[in-house]
């Protein structure tokens, strides 16, 4: 975390780079505690926030979020034991499960297929 500079104004800003927090949480709940896939995600999303964002601004951080929560799956694996809360714990001494390779292929996949529906008005 960068400190705020000397006018007091905060130096980093996290959700210009990985999105809006509460898309975050929202993709993150429905992925791991619902298990739904990020197609059925990202229409959740677009339902949720129809008002807030577009369909392929949503559609873009989900990507993020994906590309994120993979490739920085190894920082979960050298984590020490944490709190859990609610029904979800990312911990992989606790209720998650993930080897460090894990490959993201599949999710992007799904993800680009979702992104041509979205171009072609059909999502």
């Amino acid at each position: 975390m960068l400190p705020a500079d000397e006018n007091g104004q905060i130096a980093q800003k996290t959700e210009e780079a990985i999105g809006p927090y509460e898309l975050h949480d929202f993709f993150l709940y429905q992925m791991i505690r619902n298990g739904f896939s990020p197609q059925k995600i990202l229409k959740l999303a677009t339902l949720a926030f129809q008002t807030k964002y577009e369909a392929q601004e949503i559609l873009n951080w989900l990507i993020v979020f994906y590309r994120r929560f993979f490739t920085q799956q190894f920082k979960r694996s050298c984590l020490p034991d944490g709190v859990k809360v609610g029904s979800i714990c990312l911990s992989p001494r606790g209720d998650w499960r993930m080897p460090s390779d894990a490959s993201m292929e599949l999710y992007m996949e799904e993800l680009n297929a979702a992104a041509t529906e979205l171009a072609n008005g059909s999502l």
